[in-house]
């Protein structure tokens, strides 16, 4: 039998009572575990190890490993100290412990909590734990979001970053004081808007002087900031000096919750209204003078573009610079607008500078999709009707197997709320245990019927696809020949457009369409 060990170690893990508590170490969950599966004779294949990652993040890499190597059938078992270290979420338990893993012939194993697939007896147990992380994770989310709600509230500055211009005061947890050397840079981009300056022109000048942005600053003095994802990282920006100009963290008020999170089971977050920010006044010394920034907030505001109600560029955020990726912005020059990589501006060398009219690109598309469709058109389309029916007769069967593992669910969920009342006649468990094991078995049971509804849903539209055929031939067909793009054409056929430099010596600009079909 080939054995697979996974540990998971948390943030919280590292927050113990005792230094020298070493309990729920990586390293003292890997021996414990290797010392489990030597006494039985098993196999070792893989230790798949996930360090700092919450039981409820689904983006672990080491467990996302092992769920890949598991459907491939490549060892017998997994191994675990708890069930909690693999997941704290019910659902993945069901979808998982209970439904793919005995599926793929897959045994798993928790030491401590005695959890073993093998052992159908203790299901319910293995249940009832899931219910315990679940009820963990979410209460866990809650108390953390009261406690940095209050502090918000109070103007505790709680984020892992501090501003630029400032840093975090060590003798006072939640005050900002101000960094001298970088706060002498803000002083200067306001003072320099308030003399006339453009954004642009101000990076620019920043950057010939060799100044580095708030990212690169951080890193250079060995502060915590966020890994940059774009080329030219330690060039100033447009974007950058135009967040700079109306944050009011500048003039002594904390301004946080601007992002909220979607839910406690991921770490994506959203925009959040003004109105539910969290702003309190003269928390912290300012940077910039009352004066000097009312005066740059009636700039800010004079030199806002305004834009006619409903309408939006043609190639509005679809455009973007093949040498540094950024997106191209349009500009207005004798009635012809154009589209160009705002970087060439900012300093020297720092992009190659795209730059196209739009109606040339406008063109440039309109060819290619006449290209396109007589290339596609022109192919046997038995043949793409056989792959286009393939690639949904898959995805039909992927669901209809998610099906099956829904229904059993269901079905084991209702026989475990007959089992618990059972329980609580025998005197086995008390009324309030009952009343809530039984009300999560039957809220995830509820959950799972509307999954299966929209599972369901699912496989109509494809039945319905399959039964009228490949569209994409119907929907090439209806933009041949045109003559002029619209918003609407765009949204619809293209995910967006790589524009190159003009090629020396013609009037040719490369660009590379990626299509939305």
């Amino acid at each position: 039998m080939k054995v697979a060990i996974y540990c998971r170690l948390s943030e919280e893990d590292r927050n113990k009572q005792f230094e020298t508590d070493d309990s729920n170490s990586i390293q003292n969950q890997k021996s414990m575990l290797l010392q489990y599966a030597m006494e039985h004779e098993w196999e070792l294949y893989n230790i798949y190890s996930d360090d700092d990652y919450t039981g409820s993040d689904r983006r672990r890499p080491g467990f996302n490993h092992l769920l890949k190597d598991a459907e491939q059938r490549k060892f017998d078992i997994i191994l675990c100290k708890t069930q909690s270290r693999f997941t704290r979420e019910l659902e993945l338990v069901e979808k998982y412990i209970h439904g793919l893993f005995p599926v793929w012939g897959i045994r798993f194993i928790s030491i401590v909590d005695n959890a073993d697939t093998a052992n159908k007896g203790n299901k319910k147990s293995r249940q009832i734990n899931g219910l315990v992380n679940e009820w963990y994770l979410e209460d866990m989310s809650e108390n953390i979001r009261s406690v940095l709600t209050n502090r918000r509230k109070n103007g505790f500055h709680i984020g892992a970053f501090a501003l630029y211009g400032y840093k975090k005061d060590p003798d006072k947890k939640g005050h900002l004081i101000i960094d001298e050397e970088a706060a002498a840079v803000v002083r200067e981009v306001f003072t320099l808007f308030s003399q006339g300056y453009g954004k642009t022109a101000i990076a620019r000048m920043l950057n010939d002087r060799g100044i580095p942005n708030p990212t690169e600053y951080k890193r250079l003095h060995g502060l915590r900031y966020r890994q940059p994802k774009m080329k030219n990282s330690a060039l100033w920006k447009y974007s950058a000096i135009s967040d700079m100009l109306t944050n009011e963290i500048y003039i002594g008020n904390m301004v946080q919750g601007k992002y909220g999170s979607v839910s406690y089971k991921t770490k994506q977050n959203k925009p959040r209204p003004k109105s539910e920010w969290y702003i309190v006044e003269g928390t912290h010394e300012p940077i910039i003078e009352q004066e000097l920034w009312d005066r740059v907030q009636a700039l800010v505001a004079q030199r806002a573009k305004p834009f006619d109600v409903g309408t939006i560029g043609l190639f509005a955020r679809k455009a973007r610079c093949a040498n540094c990726g950024y997106t191209m912005r349009s500009s207005k020059n004798h009635n012809k607008r154009y589209l160009q990589c705002s970087n060439r501006h900012i300093a020297k060398d720092a992009c190659i500078g795209s730059f196209i009219s739009v109606d040339k690109l406008e063109r440039l598309v309109i060819d290619e999709l006449n290209r396109l469709s007589v290339e596609y058109l022109d192919k046997n389309e038995l043949e793409q009707n056989i792959e286009f029916c393939d690639n949904l007769q898959g995805k039909k069967n992927r669901l209809l197997s998610d099906l099956t593992i829904y229904q059993k669910k269901i079905t084991e969920y209702s026989k475990g709320i007959q089992e618990l009342y059972m329980d609580k006649v025998r005197g086995l468990i008390s009324e309030s245990d009952y009343v809530n094991m039984s009300k999560d078995f039957t809220t995830e049971r509820e959950r799972l019927e509307r999954v299966i509804a929209e599972v369901e849903n699912q496989l109509a539209e494809i039945e319905e696809k399959q039964t009228a055929g490949d569209n994409r031939r119907e929907l090439i067909e209806q933009y041949t020949n045109l003559e002029h793009l619209t918003r609407e054409i765009v949204e619809t056929l293209i995910d967006y457009v790589s524009v190159g430099k003009r090629i020396p010596g013609t009037r040719d600009v490369p660009i590379e369409i990626h299509w939305s079909f």
